[in-house]
């Protein structure tokens, strides 16, 4: 059940943060491969972005892919969250005597995922329920370190995803994620790696509270109903 309300409250959170990855694609797919000043740039910053395309494509442009979207999350994050919440319902996050162990707590979070244990875990077993609030502050904090580390890599799947394939389905652009990576930073320069880090932002700390909201509080049903 832990792996199954893990995916769903992950699911849930993205409903709401999709918009947001429509967003950050197109900016990082903005310019591909040239210079900058030497292309038209249809989205000034991620609000102007937002509110581009649900004017010239529709409101239902915003949520284009959500349907992969809810299977990915549902997926990665029901095993992220799932993991974690099986080793806490276990008690391998405490020592013998009862107390909270921080080195089991970073072990259980290595086996869910470098995000589950940065973001998750802390979060999750610091602040009570009724702080989920502070939770938020965290999660948003933290997230500025996740999206400076992430960003280049990130910018390089959306084209590796985006770029055009031969007959044989090999990529025409780039022959791989470093490829992407060095392409990126000499034909656009180290700003050319952090495009749509202000949509890849603003997604992250509110998917992931959300996330962990839901899956508290699907748990919490869960347990009070199985009593």
């Amino acid at each position: 059940m832990d792996f199954l309300m893990s995916g769903l409250a992950a699911c849930g959170a993205c409903v709401f943060t999709n918009p947001l990855e429509v967003v950050k694609t197109r900016m990082q797919l903005q310019g591909e491969l040239q210079a900058p000043g030497t292309y038209q740039r249809h989205y000034r910053n991620v609000f102007h972005a937002f509110i581009t395309i649900g004017k010239v494509d529709g409101l239902a442009a915003l949520q284009k892919g959500l349907a992969p979207a809810l299977l990915y999350q549902f997926l990665m994050n029901g095993i992220r969250l799932g993991t974690y919440g099986l080793a806490e319902a276990g008690g391998y996050l405490h020592t013998a005597e009862g107390t909270h162990s921080p080195a089991r707590s970073a072990a259980a979070g290595a086996m869910a995922g470098v995000m589950g244990a940065y973001l998750g875990s802390p979060i999750y077993m610091i602040f009570p329920p009724q702080s989920w609030k502070l939770a938020l502050v965290a999660a948003m904090m933290s997230g500025i370190a996740v999206v400076l580390a992430m960003a280049p890599f990130d910018v390089a799947c959306t084209r590796l995803y985006n770029q055009p394939t031969d007959a044989q389905g090999k990529g025409l652009m780039y022959r791989g994620i470093l490829d992407a990576l060095l392409q990126t930073a000499r034909t656009e320069g180290i700003f050319g790696m952090y495009k749509g880090i202000g949509a890849s932002y603003f997604r992250l700390g509110p998917h992931t509270i959300l996330s962990l909201f839901f899956w508290d509080q699907l748990r919490s049903l869960y347990y009070t109903d199985t009593k």
